[in-house]
């Protein structure tokens, strides 16, 4: 006989088991899940809370940086502004310069003129005499190209950096033998360099006896005179005017020079007025002429320039001198 099939139970017991032991699972996961979401929320806030802090740290610092870059901004626009004004103040008193050179010329010629005129006096017509009957010759003592020369003593102040002694130093050596041209016959001579040391170390602190012989010397002395320099003749005229000076002496000082790179120029004047004291009358221990060599035009540093003129234009006025200032290097 044939068995007969048992009908298949979808639903059994197993089926059930199966499905009772997942959703039970599924259960603990949420309740495990929900168990840990508060940690994971007081986490997330404290994460939040130490960036909010950092946030905040980094803001202060930027403000800071800030605040200080302003002020800085604020000083440079200042410093821009003064510095503008300074150059504007050295510009008028480059024109200025410029003018007073050129007239100074003028009157170098002229005086020139004069005394050509007066060596061909003996050679004129009669009519040539008759226009010149009220002609007269510079008296003694009267300014040589706006340089008055009633001096007996005479002191060279000189720069002896670089740009001057490889530059244009046989200028330099031409300009002190045309200065002591304009002085054919005085009492002592003396030389140093703008940091007042001096070209002859026996003579330091003394004169130098003026003579034919005494200015060949130094002329040849200073075609090869190689001292340290930093372009501030203050030193220099200091020692001129603290060891030189006597009572009754006519004493003049003439300073050669370029450049000026440091220093105010008001508070070398005050300093330099100061040492150089003026009498009741208001004339001062010692004259202060000065020469300017434009090698700072021709290397392109203009401000250096404008403050060497600056500078002894004031000394020079102040202290009873001209100042001229050369045009070129040739």
């Amino acid at each position: 006989m044939r068995r007969q099939r048992r009908d298949t139970e979808v639903f059994s017991l197993s089926f059930l088991d199966a499905i009772c032991c997942g959703f039970g699972a599924v259960i603990m996961l949420l309740v495990l899940n929900k168990a840990s979401e508060p940690r994971i929320i007081e986490r997330a806030r404290e994460d939040r809370r130490e960036l909010i802090a950092a946030l905040q740290a980094e803001l202060f610092d930027i403000l800071g940086e800030s605040a200080v870059l302003n002020r800085e901004m604020e000083t440079v626009e200042a410093t821009i502004a003064k510095d503008a004004q300074l150059l504007a103040q050295l510009q008028a008193d480059l024109s200025r310069i410029r003018g007073q050179f050129a007239a100074s010329e003028k009157n170098a010629v002229d005086a020139d003129t004069a005394g050509e005129l007066l060596a061909a006096r003996q050679k004129l017509t009669e009519e040539m005499r008759r226009l010149l009957a009220g002609y007269k010759p510079p008296e003694k003592n009267q300014p040589i190209g706006g340089i008055p020369v009633d001096s007996e003593y005479i002191i060279f102040v000189i720069d002896t950096s670089g740009s001057m002694f490889n530059g244009p130093w046989d200028l330099v050596l031409r300009k002190v033998s045309e200065t002591l041209k304009v002085y054919p016959r005085i009492k002592g001579i003396q030389v140093l360099n703008d940091e007042g040391r001096y070209l002859f170390q026996s003579y330091a602190g003394r004169w130098m006896p003026d003579s034919a012989t005494t200015r060949r010397e130094i002329l040849g002395a200073l075609a090869n005179w190689e001292a340290y320099s930093d372009s501030s003749p203050v030193e220099g005229i200091a020692e001129a005017i603290s060891t030189f000076y006597e009572p009754g002496k006519r004493i003049s000082i003439f300073v050669f020079g370029d450049d000026f790179p440091r220093g105010n120029i008001e508070s070398v004047a005050r300093y330099v007025e100061k040492i150089n004291t003026a009498d009741a009358s208001g004339n001062r221990l010692v004259r202060i002429h000065a020469v300017g060599f434009p090698t700072q035009v021709a290397g392109g540093r203009m401000s250096n320039a404008l403050r060497f003129s600056n500078l002894m234009r004031t000394l020079c006025e102040r202290n009873g001198g001209t100042f001229v200032a050369l045009s070129t290097l040739r």
